[in-house]
Formats: structure tokens, C-alpha cells, sequence
């Protein structure tokens, strides 16, 4: 994929597996140049008018009645995640009234999304938009773009999301973050167990597995 040179033999970031999953979405859109990437690079280095366009581009491709409409839902779940991301963009850029425009058709095409598939494509529209408020500074609208995306269905990508964590911070010790144990550790002199050492924290963990591929089945081992 386009996505994967831009690595050079580094780790993929969330975003960019994100990116693949956009592209699995529909397995055409694998066939040519996505867009969706380009975009991605330019708001990354600041160029939020940049990554708009490209976003336009990729809206583009997967808007008409062959693509997304209430008889071929074939590539709505694709359509959706663009608007999506174009909205994410338009609030970064401060062009909330865009943005929100852009929200409300992704949600259009989400009620088109076919059932299997809604769930996860409702996380990631919910989350770029709830994301890219929470980098301007809207911690308010970032929070209700959150309960609105769990009232509507999103998996757990959702939950990954600034707001999310800011509702329900785990403390360090909760069962989703249980302390590090060490398999190997042996007896201390005393007889008790030796305290196991302390274990780096994965910022990444899983990523292959956090991310659906519609489409095909299975995400990369």
C-alpha cells in the first residue's frame, strides 16, 4: 500500500493502520492512489488546507448512486470514513460550520453502512471528529461528539479517544491495567516471591488488532 514507504522499515502508527483498514473498506479503492494518505501526510506537517483538498478528492471517489445509495451499499462504510476524516480536517483548519457539514453527511452514509460493518466505521467517523476538537481546544463539543458516537453503536476504537480517557481515566492498578507480573521470577531468601521487575509500557500495543478489515476478514499477523 501507499501507506507502507512512508515508514522506511519503522513502526506503523495508529494512524496509518487506520488508513489500511479505510482501504480495505473497499477493495477497489486499493487498486489506485488513495488520497487519503497524501491528506494524512499534510495535516501531519501542518498543511490543513492541503490534506481538505486531498480529503475532497477522496470523498470524490466514492460519492454517486454506484457507489453509496439506499440499493448499493457497497462502498457507503468507505464514503463515510472520508467525510469523516474531510470534517476532522475542516475543524483542525477552524472551519467548524465545514466540519460539521461534513459530520452530518458521514452520518448519512453511516445509516447506509451495512449492519456487519457500521459499528466499526461509526468509531472511526466519531472519533476523528471528537479528536480533531479536542486539538482545538473544544474539550466540550469533543466529549458530546463521543457520548453521541457510543449512543449510536462505535466499537471500541471509539474508546480510544482523548474524551474517552478523560471521562474514565484508569488508575494504574484497575483490572484493564493489571501490575506487570514476571513468570520466571524465583523465590527471595526470605521465602517469599521476589518482586517481579517492572515492565515497559507498550505506547502501541496490538495495533493489527484493533483496527477491522472489511472486506477481508483478517488483519495482517
Amino acid at each position: 500500500m501507499a501507506g507502507s514507504s512512508r515508514c522506511r522499515g519503522k513502526r506503523h502508527t495508529f494512524k496509518q493502520w487506520v488508513m489500511v483498514a479505510v482501504c480495505a473498506l473497499a477493495v477497489s479503492a486499493c487498486a489506485g492512489e488513495s488520497y487519503q494518505v497524501a491528506a494524512m501526510e499534510a495535516s501531519d506537517g501542518g498543511d490543513q488546507k492541503a490534506a481538505i483538498s486531498l480529503a475532497r478528492k477522496e470523498v470524490a471517489r466514492f460519492t454517486g448512486p454506484d457507489q453509496c445509495s439506499r440499493t448499493n451499499a457497497l462502498n457507503c462504510g468507505t464514503l463515510a470514513l472520508a467525510y469523516g476524516t474531510l470534517a476532522g480536517y475542516q475543524i483542525l483548519d477552524r472551519d467548524r460550520t465545514g466540519g460539521e457539514a461534513s459530520f452530518r453527511s458521514a452520518r448519512e452514509a453511516l445509516t447506509l453502512t451495512e449492519p456487519e460493518n457500521r459499528p466499526g466505521a461509526t468509531a472511526m467517523v466519531y472519533r476523528d471528529v471528537s479528536e480533531a476538537y479536542w486539538k482545538i481546544g473544544d474539550r466540550t463539543r469533543a466529549i458530546d461528539v463521543f457520548k453521541d458516537g457510543r449512543a449510536a453503536g462505535a466499537d471500541k476504537y471509539l474508546y480510544m479517544s482523548s474524551a474517552a480517557r478523560a471521562l474514565d481515566p484508569q488508575p494504574a492498578n484497575s483490572p484493564a491495567n493489571p501490575p506487570a507480573t514476571n513468570p520466571t521470577a524465583t523465590n527471595s531468601p526470605t521465602g517469599g516471591p521476589q518482586p517481579a521487575e517492572p515492565q515497559p509500557a507498550d505506547p502501541e500495543p496490538n495495533l493489527q488488532r484493533t483496527v477491522r478489515y472489511w472486506g477481508t476478514g483478517a488483519a495482517p499477523q
